[in-house]
C-alpha cells in the first residue's frame, strides 16, 4: 500500500521543478492528481504521461476563478479532495529597494503570498464538508534567514509562513491541517535559469556551505510534502519546516575555516587530589 492510497491532490506549480517531483511522488504512493499550472504544454505532457493518475488545469494562481476551478476539479474526476499543495512560484522583484518598480511589487506578492490565499481559500469549504483535509504551502528559509534572497521574495515567504499559523488556528478543529514547508537550496529550473529549456540543470559553481554537503533535489521537497499529505501527521499543524540541508542553522563545521584558524582550546583545571 501506498502512503497516498485512495487520496486526491491539487499541486500548483506542478508542470516542472518540486511540483513536477511531488506530483509523481504523490502518484507513486497512490494518490490522484490535479496538476495547476500555466505551462500548458508541459503540463499536459505530464499529466498525459500519468495515464489517468492525473488531470491538467492551466492555472494562473493570481487569478482567483482560475484557483477555484482547479481545486473543484479534483471533485469532477474523483470526488474528493484531500491536499492542496499550494506551491507555484517565482523569484519575484529584484534589485535595491529604492528601485522596485510597484509593479514588480504588486506582481511577487499576487504569487507568493495571493495564491495560497487563493489555494486555502477555495480548499477549505470542501475540505470541511469532507470531514478534513491537509494544506500544504511552500514558503522558504528566506522566510527565516535573511540576506540569501531579494527583499519581496523574503517578504512574501514570511507572510506565507504566518498565514500558515493562522490559518492553522481557524481550521484545526475542523481536521484540517495547514503546514509550510521551508526548502532551501534545491536545483530546479527556477534556481538555475533553465524555466523553458531542455537543458540538463547544471550544479556547477554552486557553493555548497550547509551541514549536509550536496545540493538540495525537488524530491527531497516531494517526500516531506507526501508525508504532511499523508495519516501519519495527524498530530502536525502551524508548522515551518525547513528542509534545508541544514542551511538555515548555519555554516557546517568544516567551512569555518576562519573561526577553526583562530580556535584555542581553553584548558579545564582540574583540582590536584588530596592523598
Amino acid at each position: 500500500m501506498g502512503e497516498l492510497d485512495g487520496k486526491v491532490a491539487v499541486i500548483t506549480g506542478g508542470a516542472s521543478g518540486i511540483g513536477e517531483a511531488s506530483v509523481k511522488r504523490f502518484i507513486e504512493e497512490g494518490a490522484r492528481v490535479v496538476i495547476a499550472d500555466m505551462q500548458e504544454e508541459r503540463g499536459q505532457a505530464l499529466a498525459d504521461s500519468l495515464k489517468g493518475s492525473a488531470v491538467f488545469a492551466k492555472t494562473d494562481v493570481t487569478v482567483e476563478a482560475q484557483v477555484k476551478a482547479a481545486i473543484e476539479m479534483a471533485g469532477t474526476e474523483w470526488g474528493r479532495l484531500d491536499c492542496v499543495f499550494n506551491n507555484a512560484g517565482f523569484g519575484g522583484a529584484m534589485g535595491p529597494l529604492e528601485d522596485t518598480p510597484v509593479e514588480d511589487y504588486d506582481i511577487t506578492m499576487d504569487v507568493l503570498v495571493k495564491g495560497v490565499f487563493l489555494g486555502m481559500k477555495h480548499a477549505i469549504p470542501i475540505m470541511k464538508n469532507q470531514g478534513g483535509g491537509s494544506l500544504i504551502n511552500t514558503a522558504s528559509v528566506a522566510a527565516l534567514v535573511c540576506g540569501h534572497t531579494p527583499h519581496f521574495y523574503s517578504v512574501a515567504k514570511a507572510a506565507v509562513v504566518q498565514l500558515t499559523k493562522t490559518v492553522a488556528l481557524e481550521v484545526g478543529e475542523n481536521n484540517i491541517r495547514v503546514n509550510a514547508i521551508c526548502p532551501g537550496f534545491i536545483v530546479t529550473p527556477l534556481s538555475t535559469n533553465t524555466v523553458g529549456r531542455d537543458e540538463t540543470l547544471k550544479e556547477k559553481n554552486i557553493k555548497i556551505t550547509q551541514a549536509i554537503p550536496r545540493t538540495g533535489q525537488p524530491d527531497d521537497i516531494a517526500q516531506m510534502a507526501c508525508w504532511l499529505a499523508g495519516d501519519r501527521s495527524t498530530f502536525v499543524t502551524g508548522q515551518a519546516i525547513a528542509v534545508d540541508g541544514g542551511s538555515a542553522a548555519g555554516l557546517r563545521w568544516s567551512r569555518q575555516a576562519k573561526y577553526q584558524k583562530s580556535y584555542h582550546p581553553i584548558k579545564v583545571y582540574r583540582p590536584l587530589s588530596v592523598s
